[in-house]
């Protein structure tokens, strides 16, 4: 092989090598031209959008803006740190959420099937109603009537009186209206002879006795012991 034809191979194998180079430069010599259009329209945009802000806005608000975000930086990491506990609490607990959560709708939904809800609402509506018919001052009213009777209830939960009121429930059984007589003063004499007659009437003066307390406020002076009726 010649001299010149190893020339003129070299020259086909940098030939070669350069037409890569070649096609990529004028890639990026087509790509600058259809840029430069829309880099010039863009900038235009800038500029006209820019308009809008320049009289609000001002180079020395910009340089406190980056002072004080310089300033922010260590409340800006607190708050991000802070963030990061959140995601991994709600993490944590998602899981629970998850078995928690049909739990509760399983719960609901037996309170509804047995009617809890609705004695819920239905008292709801009470308090309502109550509320429209009655004043506030009728309320306290009503109240301190509550009080009362709830006292008088805990006196009633006293077991002398609770033995007295079963007995004294019982009288009307034993009691026969149809052999109740006209009966004057010797038929009333004649009748205290028996004994059930003699206790009934031991049983009336103790009452009358208790009864004679209500003069003075329900609190008897003297205390008497009974004495049998002959």
């Amino acid at each position: 092989m010649t001299t010149e034809e190893q020339i003129l191979e070299r020259l086909d194998r940098i030939e070669a090598q350069l037409a890569p180079i070649s096609r990529s430069a004028n890639t990026l010599q087509e790509l600058k031209e259809d840029l430069t259009p829309l880099s010039g329209q863009a900038f235009r945009l800038v500029i006209r959008e820019l308009q809008d802000v320049e009289s609000a806005f001002q180079l020395e608000d910009l340089m406190s803006l980056s002072k004080r975000f310089l300033r922010s930086i260590k409340y800006l990491q607190f708050s991000l740190e802070q963030l990061e506990n959140i995601v991994d609490f709600i993490t944590t607990i998602e899981p629970l959420l998850k078995s928690a959560v049909p739990q509760i709708i399983n719960y609901l939904d037996d309170l509804e099937q047995r009617g809890v809800l609705r004695i819920i609402t239905a008292m709801l509506d009470v308090r309502a109603k109550i509320a429209s018919a009655y004043s506030a001052e009728d309320i306290d009213q009503i109240g301190d009537g509550v009080v009362a009777a709830l006292g008088l209830a805990k006196k009633l939960s006293d077991p002398k009186a609770l033995e007295f009121l079963e007995k004294f429930a019982e009288l009307p059984s034993k009691v026969d209206l149809a052999a109740a007589k006209p009966m004057g003063p010797f038929g009333m004499l004649g009748a205290l002879s028996g004994k059930e007659a003699r206790q009934g009437l031991g049983v009336l003066i103790q009452l009358t006795k208790a009864m004679g307390a209500l003069k003075n406020g329900g609190r008897s002076h003297t205390t008497e012991h009974p004495e049998p009726i002959a």
